[in-house]
């Protein structure tokens, strides 16, 4: 029988939300495929909790792998692919999927599809839907060799509820490599808002907000009234409004939350391929002939700042009631 294997990421051992969006499309695909479900785990984290989401079995190589290293990483899914015997194996589009499973793609000399957006059953296998040429359009991507290896974009699925039961947990031993990097010292970000890659709702700024003081004073606190992330076009990073690890785009971040607001951005083919594929876009521009809102859900014909302080206030009222 074919099997599926999810990688599921934890960070220091509390799994990420990515890690059940992907158990539980997993589940779907197993279930209509008539396949099995496996979970790969690598780290020390609580691996048996993975059964409430419909896993029979978690491969798991326990130990310390807190300080990131593709090769050590790479190492341990190349171990637990060939010990769960997994056919398909489908990641997040984090540095995870997009640096270390390449390098198992390579060495199993199976096939990769990456940054879909969605994934289906196609012919009694799993085919990879991704956008392609800036999001103007979708492929249906097919593996024809095994393993097939998929990433996805956070945000793609739901979240699943768990069902309760625990999984079988299988410890697997690899010959993981020493760290060829040295970490002397880590930092945590001084924000406790999530990774922009990762957020579910998001409010960008552009060049319109003038300045970085503008920046601040508008669409940080628009999105801290949501409990979004603060992005950027590349426009307002380059005029310093707000730094490179907020900006959205082509030479940015690619995006894919639930919710995405765009202040001020006007919509260039470079912003919108970071984030076209968000779910609901709303576009707050004063120039109504704006490329943004040809792709908005909503869009608000007005400027920025007088509408983003009243969207707030309207936000902060709702959710307080």
């Amino acid at each position: 029988m074919s099997t599926i294997l999810v990688l599921a990421e934890h960070d220091e051992g509390r799994f990420k939300k990515t890690a059940f969006e992907l158990l539980g499309k997993g589940a779907a695909l197993a279930s209509e495929l008539g396949w099995t479900l496996t979970a790969a785990v690598i780290g020390d984290a609580p691996a048996a909790e993975l059964g409430a989401f419909g896993v029979q079995k978690v491969f798991q190589v326990a130990g310390d792998f807190s300080n990131y290293s593709g090769t050590r990483t790479a190492a341990a899914l190349e171990s637990i692919i060939q010990a769960s015997g997994a056919t398909s194996v489908i990641a997040t589009c984090a540095y995870t999927g997009k640096d270390a499973l390449p390098r198992v793609v390579a060495r199993l000399n199976g096939g990769q599809a990456s940054d879909c957006t969605d994934l289906v059953t196609d012919g009694g296998s799993i085919a990879g839907i991704r956008p392609m040429y800036a999001g103007k359009c979708f492929v249906k991507a097919t593996i024809a060799r095994s393993p097939a290896f998929f990433t996805v974009r956070p945000n793609s699925f739901g979240q699943p509820s768990p069902t309760g039961g625990t999984a079988e947990v299988v410890t697997v031993s690899a010959d993981i490599p020493a760290s060829p990097i040295t970490v002397v010292e880590r930092k945590q970000p001084d924000s406790s808002v999530v990774d922009l890659t990762e957020a579910e709702r998001i409010v960008s700024g552009g060049r319109s907000l003038k300045s970085a003081e503008n920046f601040d004073a508008v669409i940080r606190p628009l999105a801290a009234s949501i409990g979004a992330a603060a992005g950027a076009s590349r426009a307002a990073v380059d005029a310093g409004y707000a730094g490179h690890g907020d900006q959205v785009g082509q030479t940015g971040k690619t995006v894919n939350p639930v919710l995405y607001i765009a202040c001020g951005i006007s919509g260039a083919i470079q912003h919108l391929a970071g984030m076209r594929t968000s779910k609901v876009i709303v576009a707050i521009n004063k120039d109504p002939d704006a490329p943004i809102f040809e792709h908005a859900t909503y869009g608000i014909v007005d400027d920025l700042f007088e509408v983003c302080p009243l969207l707030q206030a309207e936000l902060d009222a709702a959710l307080t009631q």
